[in-house]
């Protein structure tokens, strides 16, 4: 009944969801695709098929929490292809950069029959993963029917999706989509707590932790050409917002006409999480007094107090690394905040709002230790980043008990890497075909 319903409310809303994803620019690319309408195969030159690995992570942030993982199962089944779907450009650009070599991508298809149908036809999955909650239940009933094994890896629950969720009237419908997974790897054991109660198996359900915190750590000394390359002068202090909304932006601007004033040589950074809000972040910057400049147009190095836009891809994990001080967006706004482990990784210390329900176990660890300090307004800002700019010793304690905070937490890869091979058919002519009907693989389970 549920799958029945589900589809006929999905089909009647595909007109809206197009409509949503054509008038997104970052979700254009790739409409076909998403649609079912154009469906790449993954072949060899010569027409040949080799066991082949589904992975899903939606954008940009979730490619390159997986990344490792995609790298570390590709290392040990060198036989097998990889494919890794996004939903948006960001995510297909990560991909295409950080999985060169590794995996191709391909672009999600909407949860929509045909489309669903179509994609797994084509590419013959031997295994699918996804990354946190991207619960899609045509995709998921359908492997389910091909005996294909789904695997929810690094998964969490925030307050608002689970309050949404568990509704008294839509616990069958969650517990039939659950119940099609082979195993549920969550981050923490609220995580774990929150998805059986949605319908998972508890003998099913592993917490493993964040693979977040297995990122690698490069070994970066401090650079003159990247600071150059953000347009910072010798004894510039650069405090860098990373992933900011609209909102936080204006009172992060705010702070730092405080802070300028008794430190001019601090020079503020901000990532928009959107880039296509660049003009109006920068309109916003120059209507409060400000020289803004998009790193993307450094031509001339300005002095002084300025705000520079960070307005390019794939640099702010590095960027963070020049940082006196860093604040992750998402948090002064009800968003429920991005990825606070980037800064922490450099040693660097970290703020951050009120709302974090997207990040709440990292965003805990690093409270506990020392690692961060949260804020909640301009003020407790303003002062925050000056006490941390007036006493280096201080600052550097901080941003080492971040960085000591990733390291204690470490392990998560390795306990999700071996419970997701457990899943894997042996034998490189294994195919979702060739399983007897009723058989899904059971892996070994044990708590780690």
């Amino acid at each position: 009944m549920w799958r029945l319903l589900y589809n006929i409310l999905f089909i009647l809303a595909a007109p809206i969801v197009l409509c949503i994803l054509l008038a997104k620019k970052r979700c254009r690319r790739g409409v076909l695709d998403r649609f079912g309408l154009r469906i790449r195969p993954v072949l060899e030159p010569s027409g040949e098929r080799r066991p082949l690995v589904w992975i899903h992570a939606v954008s940009l942030g979730e490619v390159v929490a997986v990344t490792p993982l995609v790298k570390a199962l590709h290392r040990n089944h060198p036989g097998h292809r990889f494919i890794v779907s996004t939903v948006t450009e960001t995510g297909r650009e990560a991909v295409e950069q950080r999985l060169a070599g590794v995996a191709e991508h391909r672009y999600a298809p909407l949860d929509v029959p045909w489309a669903v149908s179509r994609a797994i036809a084509q590419w013959q999955p031997v295994l699918y993963a996804f990354v946190e909650t991207e619960l899609w239940p045509n995709l998921l009933w359908t492997l389910r029917d091909r005996r294909v094994p789904a695997v929810m890896v690094n998964g969490r629950l925030s307050s608002r999706s689970f309050a949404r969720q568990h509704i008294a009237g839509l616990i069958s419908f969650y517990r039939s989509v659950l119940r099609s997974l082979t195993l549920c790897l969550m981050q923490s054991e609220r995580d774990v707590q929150r998805i059986v109660a949605l319908g998972a198996d508890p003998a099913r359900v592993q917490r493993t932790g964040n693979i977040k915190f297995d990122q690698p750590m490069l070994a970066m000394a401090a650079d003159v050409s990247l600071r150059a390359a953000l347009g910072l002068h010798e004894g510039e202090a650069l405090l860098l917002a990373g992933s900011t909304h609209a909102g936080e932006e204006e009172l992060l601007v705010a702070a730092y006409r405080q802070i300028v004033e008794v430190h001019p040589k601090a020079v503020l950074m901000l990532a928009p999480r959107h880039i296509e809000r660049v003009d109006a972040v920068m309109a916003m910057v120059t209507a409060a007094g400000f020289q803004a400049q998009r790193k993307s147009r450094l031509e001339s190095v300005a002095s002084g107090p300025r705000v520079i836009i960070l307005d390019t891809r794939g640099e702010l994990a590095r960027a963070y690394h020049e940082a006196a001080v860093a604040f992750v967006g998402g948090t002064l706004v009800p968003v429920g905040g991005h990825n606070l482990l980037e800064p922490a990784v450099w040693g660097k210390p970290v703020l951050f709002g009120p709302y974090t329900d997207h990040c709440a176990e990292i965003a805990t660890l690093l409270l506990e230790s020392g690692g961060a300090v949260r804020v909640s307004d301009v003020e407790t800002v303003a002062r925050t980043i000056s006490g941390w700019l007036e006493d280096a010793s201080a600052r550097r304690q901080v941003g080492e008990a971040a960085r000591q905070t990733v390291l204690d937490n470490q392990g998560a890869l390795q306990r999700s890497l071996d419970l997701i091979e457990a899943c894997l058919p042996s034998g490189p002519s294994s195919s979702s075909s060739s399983r007897s009907a009723g058989q899904m693989p059971q892996p070994a389970i044990a708590r780690p």
